[in-house]
């Protein structure tokens, strides 16, 4: 079901397409985890308007077209129908949302009408909007009061904090109640336009946000996306679909940034999770380098700020393990649920590793890897006392605290873990992928720790990456199935579904380089891959199911993972199968906005299914766009080195592409790639690259640089 979304920094808007939030839904105006406004409803004589037009594309920022219905009570029309157009615009900014109702008439003779706008706000905390019920009574409503030009409401929470959402509008009310209903007398002249302006502005103990002319806060919010896009790299293909896919990303990513201290860094996703995930966060971050790597930079420092301190059971927290969740809420600053923050992921901290040292390895900046070398060390202790609590040389996770997480890997829900007897897999569990972030992180932070000069660290990391390798490949590889298991039990027993979990080892180096070739191959064939993209399950494994969370289902950074993976080791055919999935399913969903997952159905079933509860805009299916332009590129900067390499493919409905500006190696790089024909060999030109760099292209000899401007045959 679509709805609407507008987000800047902390402060969200989700209401139907007509612009209303209902109490009976989970729309709202969220902040801080908060529920601030559970209705705002717009009514015409008491009647809702009728739906014309609605976009929020722009993500700040949404436009939605009205008309009444026809209004006629014992035999007297009061309003024919369709004379009224009205228009909402509205926008965030600086913690205040700010709407405009604009009114037209379009009858030959003048109207008179009420137009309503009913308010209210429950403070409820995002748990509980999402269903859950606390034992014990939270706060409760202190105040609510009406003037003729402002409506406000106070909540006492349970946790001592003061909360207060205040409505104010430009023109005096006709009639007004405590309970938010207002009513405004109109009369217009025939093609008479008038328009009424509201402002939201939530508060928590005391600190108000500065409420702007309107004017001057709408251009304050196009110089900030301004600057952001002047930031960015940026992409044009002859590809409509492609172009289509990373402007919507690029625009979504910049929507999910929230500042947590040291910068903005993604929130995971609108609406059930606009906030900091270890997994999410540091996956997106990852996956946006080319776009902006100051992303990882931010969620770097911001991560290693919550770093685990203490062996709390009911946070599932640990010395040295990087969070999963932050939440703000009240049931979490009162210690109800175990979120401020929640440490129940088993990915997290071996991914914190594996950014700092692709970051490192992207930009050259290893004084940022060097600030972080106590956050970095914490961690490595973390995996080895903490993650391998058996001393099996496997990272393995068993949850400890009552309201948290049993399956603590990227696929979390309860039945993501499946044998081939139907059995859910019992803790410990160690999870494939979760073992291939861990070499990962280990070898390519070993090159950057040896810069540093710690040689006798980064020798070490490498022995224990090694002896990780063997194991892997010793353990959880399945004969029968030419394909590594998922997971291992606590039992030490493989779970021996067939899932797209393994495709993340080829991100990592890890495996076989001929169990590679079969696991690349395995992923886009006709169980894995159904013509949209990889399945998370093989549709002949125990459990399958295409319309399940985890279990069936196609999700976008599940495959941006693997295609990445995939362009390192050179595996081009699967790639552009992948790649030409991904875009199909694109051309289906609203602004080309690729969801948070889909139903994994064949293509051959009809257009991609949605996902019923999906977030979107999601910040790493968002930064998926980015990811595909990368592997298009097939770029791979080795900027300790002081060398980019480039290795290009481009799917068949792509036959020209043109990247810009992706600052890499301490400089900008630019790339044009191109063919004549549907079977000519592709040609590259370098338009600019970072001083001091050279740029390898496949094919062509590794120790001269490329001219620049000069086209080469790939």
């Amino acid at each position: 079901m679509q709805h609407r979304v507008i987000k800047n920094d902390d402060l969200f808007l989700t209401s139907d397409t007509s612009g209303d939030i209902r109490p009976d839904s989970a729309h709202g105006l969220y902040m801080s985890d908060t529920r601030f406004l559970s209705r705002m409803e717009l009514t015409i004589n008491g009647k809702r308007p009728m739906l014309l037009y609605s976009a929020a594309d722009e993500n700040v920022l949404a436009r939605i077209r009205l008309t009444n219905a026809h209004d006629e009570s014992e035999g007297r029309v009061r309003l024919w129908r369709e004379t009224i157009e009205l228009v909402r615009e509205r926008f965030i900014h600086g913690g205040v949302l700010y709407e405009t109702i604009r009114m037209k008439n379009f009858a030959t003779k003048p109207v008179a009408f009420e137009l309503g706008m009913a308010f209210d706000a429950d403070f409820r905390d995002m748990f509980q909007v999402r269903g859950f019920k606390p034992a014990d009574p939270l706060g409760r409503v202190t105040e609510r009061k009406a003037e003729e030009t402002r409506w406000h409401a106070v909540y006492m929470g349970a946790d001592g904090c003061r909360r207060e959402t205040a409505v104010a509008w430009d023109v005096k009310a006709d009639a007004f109640t405590e309970q938010g209903e207002v009513t405004f007398a109109i009369r217009l002249a025939p093609g008479e336009e008038r328009e009424i302006r509201f402002t939201v502005a939530p508060s928590q103990d005391g600190i108000r946000p500065v409420v702007q002319p309107l004017e001057e806060a709408l251009a304050e919010v196009r110089r900030i996306n301004i600057r952001w896009r002047e930031r960015c790299a940026g992409a044009e293909s002859d590809c409509e679909v492609l172009n289509r896919v990373f402007e919507r990303g690029t625009l979504d990513l910049r929507t999910l940034l929230t500042d947590y201290g040291h910068g903005p860094i993604p929130v995971a996703g609108i609406p059930w999770f606009a906030v900091p995930f270890g997994r999410d966060s540091l996956i997106t971050a990852l996956l946006a380098l080319p776009l902006q790597p100051e992303i990882a930079r931010v969620t770097l420092r911001t991560m290693a700020e919550w770093q685990g301190t203490a062996d709390d059971p009911w946070k599932d927290e640990q010395p040295g393990k990087i969070m999963h969740e932050l939440r703000r809420g009240e049931l979490s600053r009162l210690g109800r649920v175990p979120f401020a923050p929640y440490y129940g992921s088993i990915d997290s901290t071996p991914l914190f590793l594996l950014l700092a040292a692709e970051y490192a390895h992207w930009t050259g900046d290893t004084e940022t890897v060097a600030e972080l070398v106590p956050a970095i060390e914490r961690a490595l202790e973390w995996i080895d006392r903490y993650g391998d609590r058996d001393g099996d040389g496997f990272v393995e996770y068993l949850k400890e605290s009552d309201g948290g997480l049993v399956n603590q890997g990227w696929k979390d829900s309860g039945d993501a873990i499946i044998h081939k007897n139907g059995e859910f897999a019992r803790a410990p569990i160690a999870l494939i992928e979760v073992q291939g972030y861990v070499y990962q992180a280990k070898t390519r932070l070993a090159d950057v720790l040896a810069r540093l000069g710690r040689r006798e660290w980064a020798n070490r990391l490498r022995t224990e990456a090694d002896r990780l390798r063997r194991q892997v490949e010793s353990v959880f590889w399945m004969p029968e199935e030419d394909f590594y298991a998922i997971a291992l039990d606590a039992g030490k027993r493989q779970v021996e579904s067939v899932t797209s979990n393994p495709g993340h080892l080829l991100m990592s180096g890890l495996p076989d380089p001929e169990r590679a070739r079969r696991v690349a191959r395995r992923l886009v064939s006709e169980d894995l891959f159904g013509g949209y993209g990889i399945r998370t399950m093989s549709s002949r494994s125990t459990g399958y199911n295409p319309m399940s969370y985890h279990n069936g289902s196609v999700w976008p950074h599940d495959n941006a993972i693997i295609l990445l993976g995939m362009s390192r080791l050179g595996m081009k055919e699967e790639a552009r199968t992948v790649m030409s999935g991904l875009l199909r399913a694109a051309a289906h969903f609203e602004y080309g906005r690729l969801p948070e997952l889909f139903c994994g159905y064949d293509v051959s079933s009809g257009p991609p299914v949605p996902y019923p509860v999906a977030c979107s805009p999601q910040a790493w299916a968002a930064a998926t766009s980015v990811a595909l332009v990368r592997v298009m590129l097939g770029l791979e900067p080795a900027a300790l080195d002081g060398v980019i390499r480039l290795d290009p493919s481009l799917p068949p409905e792509v036959g020209r592409l043109t990247v810009r500006n992706v600052f890499v190696a301490g400089g900008r790089l630019s790339v044009e790639v191109w063919r004549e024909s549907d079977r000519a060999p592709l040609q590259i030109r370098v338009l600019e690259s970072p001083g001091g760099c050279r740029v390898e292209i496949a094919g062509t000899p590794q120790d001269s640089s490329v001219e620049l401007n000069g086209s080469q045959t790939v």
